[in-house]
């Protein structure tokens, strides 16, 4: 029996080869009951659709749009905050017909992958420099999120503005000691405290304007905060959290509200003052940024700021599909105040 063909499919049901294309393809195009005669004819003859590696070569699409992440591939699906940006992204990809190919930014090695996708998110500051030179040469549409990279447009959000007005509500509810548990502030593997020389830069990272959030906050209180009461951790997990909370909570004094550059941060400071004794919010207040689900549902509630990844992800999707390209994209958070603080 000859092979079922596009070609000799539509032959066979007396109709255009575009007709049963877009049976497939674009449902959107034909009636209801063409497309599931068209679809039932297939299924008898065997015919599972149009060759896609033909139609790319053909039209010089995938029709796939990668994202390019900063972290490891096993990172990045297990952090709440990248796995709702990845969800939002679906939902515009998945309802346009398109699919979705992940790239680790923190691979050192070129893929073969990165050729196949007709656009790209870059998710996060870049970490793999000769990656992203590599993008940028395809000529591909692009956008990033969650950074600024040079002759690209940009979703983000005002990190710096919004740990100011976090740690402002925090700083006039809490009158006591405050430390904060930063997150890759500078280029360290472990859990440290800052040194002074290291409390102020130009870089501008999401952890860098958080942070200068924090101390533009303090300054406007005139409250104390040094670089000894700031801590790098590396990695946004709950073990690096709780080194860096129990380093914080066990010095004299000890302090009486933690700021927490994420929400895992925050959690896993709760953790370890329950383990400690402290009563929250009665001996220790927390606030974290994020907004992730888990910070509701804990005991008590955490007091963040919620940053809607999944929308920044669907915005994000909308304006490389539609060629905005070169769009910056501001979005608004919002303070959650709940028990913990």
């Amino acid at each position: 029996m000859a092979k079922i063909t596009l070609k000799s499919l539509a032959k066979h049901l007396g109709v255009s080869v575009a007709t049963v294309s877009n049976a497939f393809n674009r449902p959107d195009q034909l009636s209801a009951d063409l497309r599931r005669h068209i679809l039932a004819e297939s299924e008898k003859l065997g015919f599972t659709g149009p060759n896609a590696q033909a139609r790319s070569l053909r039209t010089g699409r995938s029709d796939m749009i990668a994202i390019v992440l900063s972290d490891t591939l096993e990172y990045s699906v297990s952090d709440p905050v990248a796995n709702q940006l990845i969800k939002g992204i679906a939902e515009v990809l998945q309802a346009h017909g398109k699919d979705m190919l992940l790239l680790s930014g923190a691979k050192a090695v070129h893929s073969t992958a990165e050729a196949l996708p007709d656009g790209f998110i870059i998710y996060g500051s870049p970490m793999n420099h000769e990656q992203l030179d590599r993008v940028r040469q395809s000529g591909k549409p692009m956008l990033s999120v969650d950074c600024n990279l040079p002759g690209m447009g940009s979703v983000n959000i005002d990190n710096s503005r919004y740990a100011y007005e976090i740690a402002l509500y925090a700083m006039q509810k809490q009158q006591g000691k405050v430390a904060v548990l930063g997150l890759r502030l500078i280029d360290s593997n472990r859990v440290c405290r800052m040194q002074p020389t290291e409390l102020y830069g130009q870089d501008e990272a999401i952890s860098r304007r958080r942070l200068d959030g924090y101390l533009a906050a303090a300054a406007e209180l005139k409250r104390d905060l040094p670089a000894d009461q700031v801590w790098h951790i590396p990695v946004n997990t709950h073990p690096y959290a709780e080194i860096a909370a129990r380093e914080a909570l066990t010095q004299h004094p000890r302090p009486q509200l933690l700021l927490c550059m994420s929400d895992r941060i925050a959690l896993g400071a709760m953790s370890v003052a329950r383990q400690l004794g402290l009563r929250i919010p009665e001996d220790l207040c927390i606030v974290g940024f994020d907004g992730i689900e888990e910070a509701e549902r804990a005991y008590p509630a955490l007091t963040t700021v919620a940053q809607h990844s999944d929308e920044k992800g669907r915005t994000a999707a909308r304006l490389l599909l539609n060629g905005d390209c070169q769009q910056d994209v501001m979005l608004e958070c919002e303070l959650r105040l709940r028990t913990s603080c």
